[in-house]
């Protein structure tokens, strides 16, 4: 047994999943759905971390395939979707419907503590296997996460495609890197801190890179949009881990922006949505949910550079289909273990010696 499969073994037993599940009720079927507007329910509450803009067409086309339930869609950064779903939880009030986040890590928490509604969807079978999870946690995308960088005022031949690449630039020229690199802060981005934690699970290679960012005085930010924007303006040339879905989306209308997949390995990492177990309007969130996950629902997310989870309903030039070593992070408890104090800790202080060059 691996020890990734171990730790994720370790947590089910700690958590007492395993016979738990037995105590559970059935999960709902499509069949048990029902109609929304039979049920009263004439609108269905989102709370999400992605923008409005990149989900502006997956929006019409459920009002359009459901004219009689309205959206409600509220976009907020992860820390501040987690705090306030648990709160409104706790106060007994009902929470939002749908909750949508691309802080991974945090989602397979609020299911495993047990917040997520059990639903089958007809449309979760389409779905690759890493993407769901206990019919409660559904991966909707799968997005690289990308090297953004400056074509013009970074030569072609100049740009990394792999991060030993990156590290040998950083290294051999530091004056011409020096407050030029952005990338995320794992101790204030819970998307940094996951691709951080990843990294490091793949390659003890990862603190190479971190030591060379550090020493090339990286600039750290919370945001794929932020540092976009630094490339744009000049005050950055390359920006590391960045949301490849924004930096393909920009690029579109700025011609400033370049893109790179890295070929030694590229995290897919996924918004997790779940139905919220107190949701207010529980037969809208599994109409909005399957619609989600239908094939023309990612299709729409897809007309917006957020790869879609299914095969079937990604483009023909999507970047992800022909990008080498495409490695997604799984939804399921093996993200608990970067939630866990002691482990966080401990790797954000190896971030820290390692950005000071110790």
């Amino acid at each position: 047994m691996s020890v990734r499969h171990a730790v994720g073994l370790l947590l089910l037993l700690a958590a007492g999943l395993g016979p738990a599940w037995s105590q559970v009720e059935p999960p709902l079927t499509a069949g048990d759905s029902g109609s929304a507007a039979a049920k009263g329910e004439t609108v269905v509450v989102v709370e999400a971390t992605t923008d409005e803009a990149e989900v502006a067409d997956l929006i019409a086309g459920f009002r359009a395939a459901h004219p009689g339930v309205a959206v409600s869609y509220t976009k907020m950064n992860s820390s501040r979707l987690y705090d306030g779903f648990v709160e409104a939880a706790a106060a007994g009030t009902g929470t939002a419907d749908i909750v949508w986040s691309s802080a991974m890590d945090r989602q397979i928490k609020l299911v495993n503590d047990g917040y997520a509604a059990r639903y089958v969807s007809p449309e979760a079978a389409s779905l690759p296997s890493w993407a769901v999870w206990r019919n409660e946690a559904f991966g909707v995308t799968a997005e690289p996460i990308a090297i953004a960088y400056n074509k013009t005022l970074l030569p072609r031949e100049r740009v990394p495609t792999t991060r030993a690449e990156l590290i040998r630039s950083l290294t051999e020229q530091p004056e011409a890197w020096k407050g030029k690199v952005a990338a995320y802060d794992p101790e204030r981005s819970g998307v940094g801190s996951l691709i951080l934690a990843q990294d490091a699970e793949v390659t003890p290679r990862t603190w190479d890179l971190v030591s060379a960012l550090g020493q090339a005085g990286v600039k750290l930010y919370t945001r794929t949009e932020t540092m976009l924007d630094r490339i744009v303006d000049g005050e950055a040339l390359l920006a590391y881990g960045v949301f490849g879905a924004y930096a393909l989306e920009r690029a579109k209308q700025d011609p400033v922006i370049g893109v790179v997949l890295p070929t030694d390995y590229t995290l897919l990492v996924s918004r997790i949505a779940f139905i919220a177990k107190d949701a207010r309007h529980p037969a809208a969130a599994r109409l909005f949910l399957d619609y989600m996950l239908s094939r023309e629902g990612q299709a729409r997310l897809a007309s917006r550079s957020l790869t879609p989870a299914r095969l079937d309903a990604r483009r023909a030039d999507d970047p992800v289909a022909n990008a080498p070593a495409l490695r997604p992070v799984s939804v399921g408890p093996e993200l608990l273990a970067n939630l866990d104090q002691i482990r966080r800790a401990r790797m954000l202080r190896r971030w820290r010696r390692a950005m000071e060059g110790r």
